[in-house]
Formats: C-alpha cells, sequence, structure tokens
C-alpha cells in the first residue's frame, strides 16, 4: 500500500510512519523539517519532501513523485498551535494556523481527491482536535480551525461517498507528544486525559482498517467536551478562559 503522510516527520504523522513501514507498506511523509527524522533503520525506507503544506503545487509535485497514479492513502496530520486564549495573537500566529491547520488541510485532501476519483478507490485520514467540538463565539483561533476541518471533512465524505473513495475523521484529545510537552514545558500534569502516542496510533491504524466515518478519543474526554458544549456560550467562554489563566499562571 502505498500512504503519504502530511506533517509526518514528527508526533503522530511520523509515528503512523513507522507503523505502516513496519508493515511493509511504501511509505512517504512531507514537512518543514525532514532532518527531525530519527536516523534510525526502521526510517530506512521512509521517502522525505521537504516543504509547506498550503503550498499545494510543491505538495501536489510531492504525491505525484512518489506515487503517481496509485495513492492509497493520504494522511493529513500536519498541524500548528499557537496559544491565544489568554493574549492577543499575531497577525503571522492567526495566519499560519490557519494556513497549516484548514488551507494546507484542504490542498491535501484535493491533492488526494483528484488522483483517487479518477481511480475510484482511496483512503483519506485528517486529524483535527477535541478542540474542534467546542463551539462558542470566544473560542481560540486553532480550536475554530479544527472546527472548520471537521466539517470540511463531512463535506467530502459526502461528496466522495459514491465515487469509491473513504474519508474518516480523526478527532483526539491531548496526545502525549514532544511538541505537546514543548509547549508546555514538559509537564503535562495539568492536561486532561493524556493519551500516549502509541496509544493514538493504534486507534487511528484501527479506524482506518474500518473505513469508519470517524473516531473520537478517549472516551472521557469525549463526554465531558459533550457536556460543556449544552453549556449557554457565556458560561463556556468563563470557563474557559478561566482554565487558560490557571494553566498560563503555572
Amino acid at each position: 500500500m502505498n500512504v503519504f503522510i502530511t506533517g509526518g516527520t514528527s508526533g503522530i504523522g511520523l509515528g503512523l510512519a513507522r507503523r505502516y513501514l513496519e508493515k511493509g507498506c511504501r511509505v512517504a511523509v512531507c514537512g518543514r523539517d525532514i532532518r527531525k527524522v530519527p536516523a534510525a533503520p526502521v526510517y530506512n525506507e521512509l521517502r522525505l519532501y521537504q516543504l509547506d503544506v498550503y503550498d499545494k503545487e510543491a505538495l501536489e509535485k510531492a504525491v505525484n513523485d512518489f506515487a503517481p497514479d496509485d495513492l492509497e492513502l493520504m494522511i493529513v496530520a500536519a498541524g500548528n498551535y499557537s496559544g491565544s486564549a489568554v493574549r492577543k495573537l499575531t497577525y503571522e500566529e492567526s495566519m499560519e494556523m490557519l494556513n497549516v491547520n484548514l488551507i494546507g488541510a484542504v490542498n491535501a485532501i484535493e491533492v488526494a481527491r483528484k488522483q483517487m476519483g479518477e481511480r475510484r478507490s482511496g483512503h483519506i485520514v485528517a486529524i483535527a482536535s477535541m478542540a474542534g467540538l467546542l463551539h462558542y463565539p470566544t473560542a481560540t483561533i486553532y480550536s475554530k480551525s479544527k472546527r472548520a476541518l471537521i466539517q470540511v471533512c463531512d463535506a467530502y465524505r459526502r461528496t466522495l461517498a459514491g465515487f469509491g473513495v473513504t474519508v474518516t475523521t480523526v478527532i483526539p484529545g491531548c496526545v502525549d507528544t514532544q511538541k505537546l510537552r514543548d509547549i508546555n514545558n514538559n509537564d503535562l500534569s495539568r492536561k486532561w486525559f493524556v493519551v500516549k502516542e502509541e496509544d493514538a496510533v493504534n486507534r487511528i491504524i484501527q479506524a482506518i482498517e474500518a473505513k469508519k466515518e470517524s473516531i473520537i478519543f478517549p472516551l472521557r474526554m469525549r463526554l465531558l467536551t459533550g457536556l460543556t458544549s449544552v453549556l449557554p456560550y457565556k458560561w463556556i467562554s468563563y470557563i474557559m478562559l478561566k482554565r487558560a489563566q490557571w494553566m498560563e499562571k503555572q
């Protein structure tokens, strides 16, 4: 199987790349800095492409170089996060999240859709976030970009259903990746229901193999998010702001 993973040079993307390599698949990843991929024997056969996902021309060129007409699985794992609940984001930070989390994701889906739709076969997987399930006016740009991605995936799923292309949306809570540790100074003690990276990779692969429309995990975080979503907007905004302020002080 030919597998292409955006944002596959670290975190969940790299974890998925490793698992598919171990399964004997042909795997390619792209990212801004391919030097982040460890120099380990397991990655000897991994194809590396250095590019920005919001450069659609470069992304399409990489995908076509790797699998000219037989891409079978596209995993959209590239993501960008800047905390914005307690401070005003810069224009550059805001655009970076939109470029990667939304425009870059749509680019990857479109590149895969074009090839898979013509062949009437393939699977597109996009990794969103539990933050995208929180809907209230003062939600962060990160949350809103991930919410938009969830809706985009739903639209593509409905559109491609009759063309043999499966679309799976992955909606995880906090996953214990190096990026999350870097953002939180290596202290995840105040994060809710953190999932180990290997566990997240296992859940995602199971969902792909079962061709699920979506997967949301962990269950406790899903239940908490569902409970929060029924509260008045003012309550949600207040709770999330206070939590962000508490986190900022730690």
